[in-house]
C-alpha cells in the first residue's frame, strides 16, 4: 500500500514538471526546469534544443556539452535529440540539506560560434523520509511533587524534508497526566515539551508508559512513534534553569582545536545545583565530531576543522540535569565566520587554441569560469591579463569571462602567445591564481614575396654550353606553410623574334637561372628578363624582379683583312720609287676584328724580316713605311708578309702577303713581275672573251659619238629657229629670277682626271658660269638654254670619259705582262 502511494505521488509530481518544463522561458540565455528528486537515471529533464530554438544538428555541430564547476555532475545532454537526462539520481536532502530552495545550476557550451547557454533544474522535494526521532526510547524521572503545569522537554523527531512534507504535529498517549506542547521555532523547527496537567502519585502508579507519535505533511503521510517510560520519583522539587533561553556566538572557520566557542549554565533551587551536569541534546555526528561540551563547567570547545565553505551555521541543544533528573534544555546557536582560505579556481570551459591572424577585434578565444568558495568580499573576484597584450578579457556573466582580440594580430611579428590570467579575490589578504593558455596565431597569406636585391645583373661567356647556370635568384616570404612555398617564373617576352624561354629557363623551386642556348656576343651583347617570384597561398600573392644578363665577349673571332684585297687571278703590287725618302708611305694593312675590349686590340709585324729589311710596319696603325734609303742592291720585287694579331687569350691572327716593286719606270716593274709561266696559266678561252669585250665596248663608243653629234645639230638648228621668231613673242610680265638648287648664286665646273695612285692626280679649275641676279624676262630664256646646253656639254663629256676608262681597264687586262 505504502509503495503504492509513493509510486503515485511520483508520477503527480513528474506530471507538473513536465508541463513546467513546456512553460520554461529563456531570458538572456538563462532557461530554468523543475523535476522530482530521486528521478531514475536516463529519465528526461526536457528538450534543450526546441525550448532555445536550436536546431538538433547544431547541438552537433556546436560540439554541445555540459559545464559545472561542481565536481560531481546530474544531468547530462543527449546531443542527438537535445534531451537534458537524469545522470545521477539526486537527493535533496543530501544535496541541500535543511535548505528548502534546492536547485542545480550548469551550463550548456556550443562552439563555432561560441555560445553558453545557463540551466537551472530545480529540486523539488517529495515525502521519501518519515520523521525518526533521536533515540527508540525515552527515559524520563518526575518527582511526585511536580506541580501541575511543570514542563519537561522532550527530544524533537527530525524530518530531512522540507515544506508540507516535514514534521508538522506530534500526539501523546495515553493523556491522563501529561499533555503536548509543540512550539515553533524561529528557524522552522519545532520544539516539543510535555506539561503535568495532573499531579502523580508515587504511592499509586511508580511508572507510566507513554506513546509520543510525530506526523509529517505529505501525502501520503509518514509518521514514527518512540516509547516514554516515566519514573515517579520521591524527592527533588525544582529543576534545572538555563540562564539564557538561547546562546548565539560565532567562531571563525579554521579555528584552532580546543578554542572555547561559549559556556552554558544553568541553576538550581534546590541545596543539590552543583550536581548540575551538561550534555548535548540530540545532537547530530556532524556536531559531535566539531564540538564538545564539558558535563561539569558547560563549556563549548572546538575539536575539529570548521570549514565555512561546508556549514555557515551551527545550531543543536544542550540539557542541564541535576541528580534527580530534572533538566532544562537551552538552545546554542553558532555562527562561522569566513576566513580567506579559498584560492579562486580558473575553470577553462572552452578553448580553441589557435586563431586566424586575420580575425577581427573582439573574436571569442576562450571562455572562463572563474568561481571562490568564500562568501563576502573575500569572494568577489578580479580577472585580469598581461599588459601590452592584443587580448582583454571581457565579464559576460557572473563569474564568467571571455578572452576576446583586443587589436590586430601579426603572426609574422608573433606567432605563439602565452597569455596569463590571473584571478584575485578581494579578500585581506587577497588570494590569486593564474592560468596560463597557450594560444597559436595561425598564418594568413598576407605578404607578398621580396627578392634580396632590388635587380640582378649576372654575366655569362658567350659561347657556353646549353644549360650553363647563370645566376641564382632567391626571394622570401614572411608568411609559412603552403604561404611561404615559393616558386620561380619567367615572365613571357621576347627577343629577336623568339621567345625569351627559348633563350633563358629558370629552376621554378630553387631559382636556379640556366642558359638554354649558346649565346654570341656579337649578336647579343645584353638582354633583360623579368623573374616573377609567387608563393603558394590562396589567392597567391607575387612580387618581379629585374635580371640584367650580360654576354661576355671571348676571343672567338680572328681578325680580317680589309685592305689590301687578297685575290688569286693577278699580282698587284706597291710601287716605291727608288728615290723616295725614309718614311715614305708605301700602303695600309687595313684589319678589323668583330670581337670587343683587348680581344679587338690588333697589332700588325713583318715575318721574315731581313738583317737591312727595307720596310717597317706600324705596330698599331698597320701602315708599311721604308725605314732607309733605297739601295740598288734592292730587289725590284719586294713581298711583305705582314701578320695582324688579336690581343685575346690566346691570341688569334691573320696574313696578307703584299708585293711591293722597288723601281723608276713601268718597264723595269714589267719585266720583274712578268712571270713566263704565268701566260700558259692563262686559258685561251679567256683571251677571246677579252677581245670580244674590246671590240664590243668600242663599238658601243663609234655609237655613242655619232648620236651626240646628231643631238648637237638637232639642237643647234633649233636654237636658230628660236632666234628668228624672237622678235614677235608677246610681251611676258617680270618675273625674279631662278635660282639653282644650293646657296650658289654661281655654277662652277670641274675637271679632273684620277690614277691609281692619289699622289699623282689633279684638279682642273674652270671659269665659272655666271648669271646675273637681275634680269629681264627677254633674256630668261637665253640664260635657261645656256644652262641647259653646259649640262649636255657636262653629260656628254662624262659619258666619253667612263667609256675611255673602261677601254683603258679591258685593254690592260687583255694585255699579258
Amino acid at each position: 500500500m505504502e509503495s503504492g502511494r509513493k509510486g503515485w505521488v511520483y508520477g503527480w509530481l513528474f506530471y507538473t514538471v513536465c508541463a513546467l518544463s513546456l512553460l520554461a522561458a529563456e531570458v538572456t540565455g538563462q532557461i530554468r526546469y523543475s523535476i522530482p528528486e530521486e528521478m531514475s537515471v536516463g529519465s528526461i529533464v526536457g528538450n534543450i534544443a526546441s525550448d532555445l530554438g536550436l536546431e538538433p544538428k547544431r547541438l552537433i555541430s556546436g560540439k554541445a556539452r555540459v559545464f559545472t564547476a561542481e565536481s560531481s555532475e546530474y544531468i547530462g545532454l543527449d546531443k542527438e535529440n537535445g534531451h537534458l537526462i537524469i545522470k545521477s539520481k539526486i537527493d535533496r536532502e543530501e544535496l541541500c540539506g535543511e535548505i528548502s530552495a534546492c536547485s542545480v545550476s550548469f551550463d550548456v557550451i556550443l562552439d563555432n560560434p561560441m555560445e553558453l547557454y545557463r540551466v537551472t533544474v530545480d529540486i523539488q522535494d517529495i515525502n521519501d523520509n518519515s520523521p525518526a526521532f533521536p533515540k527508540t526510547k525515552i527515559e524520563k524521572n518526575i518527582s511526585e511533587l511536580a506541580v501541575p503545569g511543570a514542563r519537561f522537554p522532550l527530544e524533537s523527531a527530525i524530518d530531512p524534508d522540507v515544506g508540507v512534507n516535514t514534521l508538522q504535529k506530534y500526539t501523546l498517549y495515553p493523556a491522563d497526566h501529561f499533555k503536548l506542547n509543540v512550539q515553533n521555532a524561529e528557524d522552522g523547527s519545532k520544539n516539543v515539551e510535555m506539561i503535568l496537567h495532573s499531579p502523580l502519585d508515587r504511592e499509586k502508579e511508580k511508572h507510566h508508559q507513554l506513546i509520543l507519535t510525530a506526523f509529517d505533511g505529505g501525502k501520503p503521510q509518514r509518521s514514527t512513534t518512540v516509547q516514554i517510560h516515566i519514573v515517579v520519583l520521591d524527592v527533588n522539587d525544582n529543576a534545572p534553569v538555563f540562564s539564557r533561553s538561547s546562546y548565539k556566538t560565532s567562531v571563525i572557520e579554521n579555528a584552532a582545536k580546543g578554542s572555547v566557542v561559549t559556556t552554558v549554565s544553568a541553576t538550581d533551587a534546590d541545596e543539590s545545583s552543583h550536581n548540575i551536569q551538561y550534555y548535548f541534546e540530540h545532537a547530530t555526528s556532524t556536531i559531535k565530531a566539531l564540538f564538545s561540551i564539558n558535563a561539569d563547567s558547560g563549556e563549548v570547545k572546538v575539536i575539529g576543522d570548521i570549514d565555512y565553505e561546508k556549514y555557515k551555521q551551527f545550531k543543536f541543544k544542550v540539557k542541564a540535569k541535576d541528580h534527580g533528573d530534572l533538566t532544562d534544555s537551552s538552545e546554542i546557536i553558532i555562527d562561522v565566520i569566513d576566513v580567506n582560505d579559498n584560492i579562486p579556481k580558473i575553470t577553462i570551459m572552452s578553448f580553441s587554441g589557435a586563431v586566424s591572424e586575420d580575425a577581427a577585434p573582439g573574436t571569442v578565444i576562450a571562455m572562463l569560469n572563474v568561481q571562490d568558495l568564500d562568501s563576502g568580499d573575500n569572494s568577489k573576484i578580479s580577472c585580469s591579463i598581461d599588459l601590452n597584450s592584443p587580448f582583454k578579457i571581457v565579464s559576460s556573466l557572473t563569474n564568467y569571462y571571455n578572452l576576446v582580440t583586443d587589436s590586430e594580430l601579426d603572426r609574422e611579428q608573433i606567432a605563439e602567445y602565452n597569455i596569463t590570467i590571473t584571478a584575485v579575490d578581494g579578500g585581506n589578504p587577497p588570494l590569486s591564481s593564474k592560468d596560463i593558455l597557450k594560444l597559436k596565431i595561425s598564418d594568413v597569406n598576407d605578404y607578398a614575396p621580396q627578392f634580396e636585391q632590388e635587380s640582378y645583373n649576372a654575366f655569362i661567356s658567350e659561347n657556353n654550353p646549353p644549360s650553363t647556370t647563370i645566376i641564382s635568384v632567391k626571394a622570401e616570404d614572411m608568411d609559412c606553410g603552403q604561404n611561404a612555398k615559393i616558386s620561380y617564373f619567367i615572365i613571357d617576352g621576347d627577343l629577336n623574334g623568339s621567345p625569351l624561354t627559348s633563350y633563358i629557363s629558370i629552376n621554378s623551386e630553387t631559382g636556379v637561372v640556366y642558359g638554354e642556348k649558346s649565346f654570341d656576343f656579337e649578336q647579343i651583347k645584353s638582354f633583360e628578363i623579368k623573374v616573377k617570384a609567387q608563393d603558394g597561398g590562396s589567392p597567391p600573392l607575387s612580387n618581379n624582379v629585374t635580371l640584367n644578363i650580360f654576354i661576355q665577349d671571348q676571343n672567338d673571332n680572328a681578325p680580317q683583312i680589309l685592305y689590301p684585297v687578297q685575290t688569286g687571278a693577278s699580282v698587284v703590287a706597291e710601287i716605291v720609287p727608288r728615290s723616295a725618302d725614309v718614311g715614305y708611305l708605301v700602303t695600309k694593312v687595313v684589319a678589323v676584328d668583330v670581337d670587343s675590349g683587348q680581344n679587338a686590340w690588333l697589332s700588325y709585324k713583318l715575318q721574315k724580316a731581313t738583317d737591312r729589311a727595307l720596310f717597317e710596319v706600324g705596330l698599331q696603325n698597320g701602315e708599311i713605311r721604308t725605314v732607309r734609303q733605297v739601295t740598288d742592291k734592292d730587289a725590284v720585287k719586294q713581298k711583305l708578309t705582314v701578320v695582324v694579331e688579336d690581343n685575346g687569350q690566346p691570341s688569334r691572327s691573320a696574313v696578307v702577303t703584299i708585293n711591293v716593286a722597288v723601281a723608276d719606270n713601268f718597264p723595269e716593274i714589267l719585266s720583274e713581275f712578268t712571270d713566263p709561266t704565268h701566260d700558259k696559266e692563262y686559258n685561251n678561252d679567256l683571251t677571246f672573251y677579252l677581245i670580244l669585250a674590246l671590240a664590243v665596248v668600242s663599238l658601243l663608243f663609234i655609237v655613242s659619238i655619232i648620236a651626240i653629234i646628231s643631238v648637237k645639230i638637232y639642237r643647234w638648228r633649233q636654237n636658230k629657229l628660236f632666234y628668228k621668231s624672237g622678235a614677235n613673242l608677246p610681251v611676258i610680265p617680270y618675273y625674279p629670277p631662278v635660282y639653282a638648287d644650293g646657296t650658289l648664286q654661281q655654277v662652277y665646273n670641274y675637271e679632273m682626271c684620277g690614277t691609281t695612285d692619289s699622289r699623282m692626280s689633279d684638279v682642273k679649275f674652270v671659269r665659272p658660269y655666271s648669271q646675273n641676279t637681275l634680269v629681264s624676262q627677254s633674256c630668261l630664256g637665253t640664260v635657261q638654254r645656256e644652262k641647259q646646253e653646259q649640262e649636255n656639254n657636262d653629260l656628254t663629256l662624262e659619258t666619253i670619259c667612263w667609256i675611255t676608262r673602261l677601254l683603258c681597264t679591258l685593254s690592260s687586262a687583255a694585255t699579258p705582262y
